[in-house]
């Protein structure tokens, strides 16, 4: 679990409130039947100030998940855009996690949403490494999940929506509970998809391998950024299956997301991965990553949404 500190103030259908009266009624819809959708961002501390990572992409992406649902946000991308750098300035932050979440609210009972009302909240608080500091540094312990992962066949993985994540709950509590940090998910056609909240690579003879959206998998932005950056450095990128077998005998095996940034894997169901420890194209991406999510490459600045305009 990581604890939240609460700050001053949560955007709250387009205006500030302060943090303890952002509630929500005990019959919202999205409460009892998982219909919301949801995203994470991270604002980084930088030299030239706090700066929002592929914000717009983000909130793109919640757009998307809710079509998904047939939800319409009543907020543009631009407006929720305003409402994060309003939100980070006033709580005073230089680097945040950043939680939009819009849901189907209060209207009448039953299963189906249609014409209920919408609801969005933004928050945003301070959040170090979700798998941890040492998890960064010397990879991570992973198990296999007795869970698989939602099939796109029953639910739209293509969309970041709050009931999936059921399904994700259930796999790191199981590896929790068996000592490990965190959890792969097989699809149910038996190949990799992705853990609990991260998506995965594989390295193989400096060839990067990750699953394909029909794996089953979220778009995770993060990943698209490792594959870019991947290329950029001259490695060879592919989307493919994974076998399990093909996790343990890979060089090197790493998770990616927003929260878990890019943390390396060291073990994978009480096998070694590689040597044990973080492999080289782990260590090099992750060091590029950090670098320009800092703020330290002006080649891509573009994807930097700098809080206050320099």
């Amino acid at each position: 679990m990581v604890a939240i500190q609460p700050t001053k103030y949560i955007w709250a259908n387009g205006k500030l409130v302060d943090w303890k009266d952002a509630n929500v009624h005990v019959m919202t819809h999205g409460l009892h039947y998982g219909t919301g959708v949801f995203e994470g961002i991270r604002c980084y501390e930088t030299a030239l100030g706090p700066a929002i990572f592929r914000m717009k992409e983000h909130l793109n992406r919640l757009e998307a998940s809710a079509r998904i649902l047939q939800m319409k946000i009543p907020f543009t991308v631009e407006k929720m855009s305003e409402g994060i750098r309003e939100l980070i300035i006033n709580n005073e932050m230089k680097s945040a996690y950043i939680r939009p979440i819009a849901f189907f609210g209060v209207s009448g009972v039953g299963v189906n949403p249609t014409g209920y009302p919408v609801e969005i909240y933004i928050a945003a608080f301070n959040f170090g490494a979700y798998l941890g500091e040492d998890g960064l540094k010397k990879g991570i312990r992973v198990a296999i999940s007795s869970w698989r992962r939602i099939s796109p066949a029953s639910l739209a993985t293509m969309g970041k929506i709050c009931g999936h994540y059921v399904n994700s709950a259930l796999a790191i509590t199981e590896a929790k509970a068996g000592g490990y940090d965190e959890a792969i998910l097989l699809n149910d056609q038996d190949f990799v998809a992705e853990g609990s909240g991260e998506n995965i690579f594989i390295v193989k003879n400096d060839t990067l391998i990750t699953p394909p959206l029909s794996a089953g998998i979220l778009p995770g932005i993060t990943r698209d950024t490792v594959m870019h950056l991947a290329r950029e450095e001259s490695y060879k990128v592919v989307e493919a299956n994974i076998s399990r077998s093909e996790l343990y005998v890979a060089d090197e095996v790493f998770m990616v997301g927003t929260a878990a940034e890019i943390t390396p894997i060291r073990e994978i169901d009480q096998r070694a991965i590689g040597k044990g420890m973080p492999g080289p194209v782990t260590r090099r991406l992750q060091d590029i990553f950090m670098r320009i999510v800092k703020g330290e490459d002006e080649q891509y600045h573009g994807w930097l949404d700098f809080v206050e305009e320099k």
